[in-house]
């Protein structure tokens, strides 16, 4: 606790997904019922399908701005659409799937506004860290939180996936703070400790079940709490 206590933090990075916020199954059970309707059968692409149709609509390389983002996901869409069976109105179909679920359909956790609010109250500046593409910052703001962080990395721009250093060092740089006086948290295990291996203080979090340890967490106010702790 001592060594703990002598450490200033100063930054905090979050994970994305599963983290400070999820989609709204509402909105999955509508776009899946759009798709029943227009081929005539249930929908019954699996998970691991659809992933496959979304990187197959990519460039290798990922997207490297928006509109080469959305572009790809009018791609994917048109392709799910053909796999489900759907095979008239592709292009206005798949549109319409675009427009309906583009930045749409964002759910905070129910702490996760009160938890950016403690930490900024702290003078904490924060930082999001995401496997994903260049619209991160575009779901922060629709989601809501936008304001409350100062980055936002994301893997297609920088041309790796957590848990590879870049991917944290990026984000630890456009803050210019170091990482053993930063925090980070991610609902994957591998993920966090990567970011451990860095040098952050790092939380799996996992709202499934109780936190079995400091670093298994259940809830973004564990870190709060972390925080008093050690004062």
């Amino acid at each position: 606790m001592e060594g703990e206590a002598s450490v200033r933090f100063c930054a905090a990075f979050f994970d994305r997904d599963q983290t400070l916020l999820y989609m709204d199954p509402s909105l999955r059970a509508e776009r899946n019922a759009r798709i029943e309707a227009w081929s005539g059968k249930p929908f019954t692409l699996t998970p691991a399908e659809t992933m496959e149709l979304f990187f197959a609509s990519r460039p290798p390389q990922g997207v490297k701005s928006v509109e080469e983002e959305r572009f790809s996901l009018r791609l994917y869409w048109k392709s799910l659409l053909l796999r489900a069976g759907v095979s008239e109105g592709l292009e206005e179909r798949g549109e319409e799937l675009h427009q309906m679920t583009w930045l749409k359909g964002l759910k905070l956790f129910p702490e996760t506004l009160e938890v950016l609010q403690q930490l900024r109250g702290r003078g904490m500046r924060m930082g999001v860290i995401s496997d994903t593409s260049p619209s991160l910052p575009l779901t922060l703001e629709a989601a809501g939180i936008g304001a409350y962080f100062d980055c936002a990395v994301c893997s297609d721009l920088v041309g790796v996936m957590k848990p590879a250093p870049q991917m944290y060092q990026t984000a630890l740089d456009a803050l210019g703070v170091a990482a053993g006086e930063s925090l980070y948290v991610d609902d994957c295990g591998a993920e966090a400790e990567g970011a451990r291996r860095l040098g952050f203080t790092a939380f799996h979090i996992d709202r499934s079940r109780p936190g079995d340890s400091r670093w298994r967490i259940q809830s973004l106010r564990a870190m709060v709490a972390y925080l008093q702790d050690i004062g």
